[in-house]
């Protein structure tokens, strides 16, 4: 601000549609996007309001990091990110522009780029297992992100118990790549903020906005569907739940 520019804010997210279709419609970004985009555009528009150089988004989307470990083909990754970037422009939001994997590594499998990423960036096994046993911020990220691996599992041919135990080896590479993922993004774009569409508590360096109302704060359009209540109100719902309430 003090030299004028404006503000960047990185924002990790929009990766893939879970891959579970009790929760989703389907594999491209929807309503649940369309409306997210919108609110973000805006929010950028807001701020230029108080700071005329302005502000713009970086949709930094973090799919082929971790597709492998959430059962999403990098096909679908592929196509979400490319319909994101389309739905962008074709709803006019010139405060938002996309950042992949893609942009950074450019054409090598996707395995390869996954592996410099997390050989460059990511932090061990160990320390996050510390991290987990003294951090009450970290334990609450490994038990969402087993929560959410458990439930977007689909016929997993194991035990109930089973599945759980391959969730919680899951989540810690879950975390290490969304890590490698933020030590990336801060490196290619020193001078942005961060921005984050899960809670974050207040004073860490991640600023957390909720994109659409839930009753869940954890909820993203890539684990929902948007339903549209006759008041003209919109919330974030499971697919199956939407369906049902009409």
């Amino acid at each position: 601000m003090a030299a004028g520019d404006p503000i960047v804010f990185t924002l990790p997210g929009f990766p893939c549609k879970s891959p579970n279709p009790a929760k989703v419609p389907g594999h491209l970004p929807d309503e649940g996007e369309r409306l997210s985009l919108a609110f973000l555009d805006e929010l950028c528009a807001r701020i230029g309001w108080i700071y005329p150089p302005g502000a713009r988004i970086l949709i930094c989307s973090d799919g082929h990091i971790f597709g492998d470990l959430i059962n999403v083909p990098d096909e679908h990754i592929d196509e979400h990110s490319d319909e994101l970037t389309a739905m962008i422009e074709r709803e006019g939001l010139r405060h938002l522009a996309t950042f992949d994997l893609r942009a950074v590594l450019g054409d090598p499998p996707y395995d390869e780029k996954r592996a410099r990423v997390h050989e460059w960036y990511a932090p061990s096994v160990e320390q996050l297992r510390e991290q987990v046993v003294t951090e009450e911020e970290t334990l609450r990220l490994y038990r969402g992100i087993t929560h959410f691996l458990t439930e977007d599992t689909v016929g997993f041919p194991g035990t109930k118990s089973a599945l759980q135990r391959e969730c919680r080896r899951r989540a810690y590479e879950v975390i290490q790549r969304s890590c490698a993922w933020g030590e990336l993004i801060a490196e290619q774009h020193p001078r942005s903020a961060r921005l984050s569409i899960h809670p974050q508590p207040a004073g860490v360096l991640k600023f957390g906005i909720r994109l659409l109302p839930a009753d869940d704060a954890w909820m993203t359009p890539r684990h929902s569907a948007v339903l549209h209540r006759p008041d003209g109100r919109r919330e974030l719902r499971l697919n199956e739940e939407a369906a049902r309430l009409g």
